[in-house]
């Protein structure tokens, strides 16, 4: 079996999710597994042939995980399974986007879904696909969990997926993903890699009613609101997908974090910790690393604004061990998405601009007092959020955002160098509120296969 990611050209970071489906794979079932970093651009010509020699006289076995958006993957997949390969989506959302978005049958302009692309979707855990892999001719495919497929009749039938289960979540093999050259697969040196500390998001534990404007783009609806049910932030798809499973026992991080490769220097090469709120922890982790010989170079976080605030006395400890031991903690991603409360409401961040100020304010106190162990800045590998621009930017919000920004010097060291545009899955909060908004005013948003695109002018129904 090959996975393919989507990819940044001369990176060297691991893809945590395809990495650990493919150890999965390769421990528990007859298949060997590799995944297939694919930056945008590459030469499929050079991927077909190397493909072909992977795989030889044996039936392809394609899966495609974070795809990105990206319509030259998704094409690929349509194309690899009209040649006879076995095509599978994986990765948050697959089985709905398998299956397409709600109302599709009542509105033609709304995502198919991809069910043509694929043989079939897997979500959630990676061992489901243990029992197709044991025997693909065979597959009693009621019984598959996770799965999202076209029986007999054409229809679409989605199984419900297995619970976390966290015996196969403590090893990943990081030598097994590779880059494409003329030559063919060449394996990928990792400099960056990724440990699961937490399955989904705290935030997406419950349920919030929240009440979001109308676009700015029309405004005869000014005023009003479309209420809907929001698990999380209203943008985030993930949080749908996964919730809050919880976090995952300590034995089982540090199993991971030995697994990762050795820098240069014979400590664990940097990365990542996946935990929006680590700070509880943080310092009973190092210390067990420390005490197990596990060397430690550099820890990267991303985290709410909420759980920086709440936990800002741990992270100090954290800080002051990292001083001691010669150890940087990155903060690379903080979610502070926009500097204006009407952004954040409609957002459902749970925060305000004031909660995101006085981060800022947190942050730079404890770069004075650690310099050398905090980094955080786009130089030393921040990349904090911000959104823009959004549904309902206007010369008012547009304005209290530069007048915040420039009061406080965010520029300076806060605002990455390049804002994310709002993106709005079919699946999340504020798909049901797109699709509000077209039932209320009778206008259609085009859509983008599993993407809303809010931005281009909608059309009369």
């Amino acid at each position: 079996m090959a996975i393919i990611s989507s990819y940044f050209q001369g990176e060297s970071y691991g893809v945590l999710g395809p990495q650990m489906a493919a150890s999965v794979i390769r421990r528990n079932s007859p298949c060997e597994s590799i995944v297939i970093a694919l930056p945008a651009g590459y030469k499929k010509t050079f991927l077909k042939r190397a493909l072909s020699s992977y795989f030889g006289s044996q039936m392809p076995i394609v899966g495609f995980s974070n795809l990105s958006g990206r319509e030259d993957l998704i094409s690929l997949a349509r194309e690899l399974k009209k040649e006879g390969a076995i095509t599978i989506l994986a990765g948050p959302q697959a089985a709905v986007d398998y299956c397409g978005e709600k109302g599709r049958r009542n509105w033609r302009h709304r995502f198919k879904g991809f069910s043509d692309h694929f043989s079939f979707a897997l979500q959630g855990p990676a061992e489901q696909i243990i029992p197709f892999l044991d025997d693909p001719v065979n597959i009693k495919w009621k019984a598959l969990h996770g799965s999202a497929y076209l029986d007999r009749n054409g229809s679409l039938i989605r199984n419900p997926a297995n619970d976390w289960d966290q015996c196969y979540l403590d090893h990943v093999e990081w030598e097994n993903i590779c880059i494409l050259d003329r030559s063919g697969f060449v394996p990928l040196q990792i400099t960056q890699g990724q440990v699961l500390q937490q399955i989904g998001c705290p935030w997406a534990a419950g349920r919030h009613r929240i009440g979001i404007d109308f676009p700015a783009a029309i405004p005869e609806m000014t005023g009003k609101k479309i209420h809907i049910n929001s698990k999380g932030c209203s943008f985030c798809d993930v949080a749908v997908d996964k919730g809050f499973f919880g976090s995952l026992d300590l034995a089982t991080v540090l199993r991971q974090i030995k697994g990762l490769p050795d820098g240069p220097d014979g400590r664990k090469i940097p990365f990542e910790l996946i935990n929006e709120n680590p700070f509880p922890s943080l310092v009973s982790l190092i210390d067990a690393c420390l005490s197990r010989s596990l060397g430690l170079s550099k820890i990267g976080l991303a985290v709410r604004v909420d759980a920086l605030l709440k936990g800002a006395r741990s992270f100090r400890s954290a800080l002051q061990l990292a001083r001691k031991h010669r150890m940087v903690i990155v903060l690379a991603s903080v979610g502070f998405e926009s500097f204006n409360n009407v952004i954040l409401r409609n957002l459902n961040k749970g925060v305000t601009v004031s909660s995101n100020l006085k981060a800022v304010r947190l942050i730079r106190r404890l770069k004075k007092e650690f310099p050398f162990q905090l980094s955080y800045t786009r130089d030393e590998g921040g990349n904090h959020g911000f959104i823009h621009p959004t549904p309902w930017d206007s010369e008012e919000t547009l304005a209290r955002n530069q007048q915040v920004i420039g009061n406080y010097g965010l520029d300076v060291d806060i605002l990455p160098y390049h804002s994310t545009p709002l993106i709005i899955h079919h699946d999340s909060a504020l798909g049901d509120w797109i699709r509000a908004v077209e039932a209320e005013t009778g206008l259609q948003y085009p859509r983008m296969n599993s993407w809303v695109e809010w931005w281009e002018p909608p059309a009369p129904s």
